[in-house]
Formats: structure tokens, C-alpha cells, sequence
């Protein structure tokens, strides 16, 4: 299947951005970057990543959806929805109606999805359990949507809780919620695996660094300072009294 011209567009959030995988010059490369590196050995690829940091369903499905059909792709990532499960926001109802817009849509153009089952980002985060129980809960439902979406459209799917590289903390930024530049080379290297399944012909990405910027403590402590601690604030902020209320109706 190699020797021709391949479409790849990646729509989601900042995992996809590649939030977590510095490159020198001050950008983000990430795991949808590295997987289109490997698939240039065996095809003309052109690569389109809308991917928006902070990104919900809805943000793909009215900033993110037109311009990855405009670009006509033959491989569609769809990595979204972590988002919407950590909002007071939160609706079933519209993730289920965005992410079956956007699958339909990107599907009916001729495009291959690509999509995931999430694993539990509460324990890997570390929060309280007020905090990780319901965070918990909404990502089972947010994989129930997933399985339909697979169901309906079929395409490529990659079970992140069966990944073993997800309980190594090396494989997570400062953060512990977006992915080091080994964990996004881990992901790049399980969807090339499944490509390599479904009959695409691409080397693995490799495991090692390179290319990126080196780890470093002060790179860390300006993120969180500047991104990261004011993040966990506003969740904290936005999920901690709904916790809080959910605990206390538990507990009845």
C-alpha cells in the first residue's frame, strides 16, 4: 500500500497539539507529527494537524471539522473529549451528538478514523478521590460514545488502558496529563503498529529521543507556573464544588 500520496489530519486537543514534546524553536511536535514522519519512508504524505490545545468536542466539531474536510484526508485522528469530562459543563448528550457529527462527516469524505478507549486520567493525575471518582465515571461514559463511534464507522481504534507505557511515569510530562516526548513517541509507534495491521507500509517510529529539546527542570517550572498550576486551578475551581455536591449525594 506504500509509493503514493497519502492525506493525514489529526483534529483534537493539546495531546495532539503535542503539548508535552518540545521541539527547538519554541513548538510542539507530538505523537500525530511523528507518526507522519514514518508514513513520508513509503508515501507522499500530507499532514494537516487542526488540533486546538483545551479543546472539547464541540470546539473540534465548529473550529476544527471544516478545515480537516477541506484538506480531503484519507487517515482522520480523532483524540478528543478528556476535556468535556473535566468541565461543570459536562453533557453526554452533546459529546454523543459532536463526536458522531465529526466521525460522520470526516467518514462520508472518504477519510479512514482513527480513534481511542481513554484510560482512567484520574489515577494517573494523582487527584483526590472526591476528584477522581466522578472524573472516573464520566471518562467510562465518554469510552461508551467511543465504542459507538467505532461500531458505526469503524476505522482504527487504540485501547490507551492496554497500553502499559500508560504507568510509566516516564512517559508523562511534569503535568502527569499531557504526554513526555517518550510517551508521545509510544503513542506515534501504537498507531503505527495498527496501520502496519491494516495493511499501510511504514517503519516504527523509534522509541529513543530525538530531535526534541532535552529535559529540563527549568522548561518544568516555568510550565507549571505558567501553564499547568493555573490549569489545575481552574478545574479545581470548576469540578471542585460538583465534586464536592456528588460526594455528598453519594454519602446519602
Amino acid at each position: 500500500m506504500g509509493n503514493g500520496y497519502l492525506r493525514f489530519a489529526a483534529l483534537g486537543d493539546s495531546t495532539t497539539v503535542g503539548l508535552g514534546d518540545p521541539v527547538p524553536g519554541g513548538r510542539w511536535r507530538g505523537w500525530a507529527r511523528l507518526l507522519s514522519e514514518s508514513l513520508q519512508a513509503s508515501y507522499d504524505v500530507s499532514f494537516c494537524n487542526v488540533a486546538i490545545s483545551g479543546a472539547t468536542a464541540t470546539v473540534v466539531r465548529e473550529q476544527q471539522l471544516a478545515e480537516a474536510l477541506a484538506h480531503r484526508p484519507d487517515l482522520a485522528s480523532l483524540l478528543v473529549g478528556v476535556n468535556d469530562t473535566l468541565r461543570s459543563t459536562w453533557s453526554p448528550d452533546r459529546l454523543y451528538d459532536d463526536l458522531h457529527h465529526v466521525a460522520g462527516e470526516l467518514t462520508a469524505s472518504g477519510a479512514t478514523l482513527m480513534t481511542v478507549r481513554w484510560h482512567d486520567h484520574g489515577s494517573v493525575l494523582g487527584l483526590p478521590r472526591l476528584v477522581v471518582r466522578p472524573i472516573t465515571e464520566r471518562i467510562g461514559l465518554l469510552n461508551e460514545v467511543y465504542d459507538d463511534l467505532h461500531a458505526t464507522y469503524g476505522g482504527l481504534r487504540l485501547d490507551l488502558a492496554l497500553m502499559p507505557e500508560v504507568l510509566d511515569r516516564a512517559n508523562w510530562s511534569v503535568d502527569r496529563f499531557h504526554p513526555s516526548e517518550t510517551g508521545h513517541r509510544a503513542l506515534a509507534r501504537a498507531w503505527a503498529e495498527r496501520l502496519q495491521a491494516a495493511g499501510f507500509e511504514l517503519p516504527l517510529p523509534g522509541r529513543e529521543p530525538e530531535g526534541g529539546c532535552p529535559p529540563s527542570w527549568r522548561r518544568d517550572v516555568a510550565w507549571m507556573v505558567t501553564e499547568g498550576g493555573p490549569w489545575i486551578g481552574r478545574r479545581a475551581r470548576d469540578l471542585g464544588p460538583w465534586a464536592v455536591r456528588r460526594a455528598m449525594a453519594a454519602g446519602r
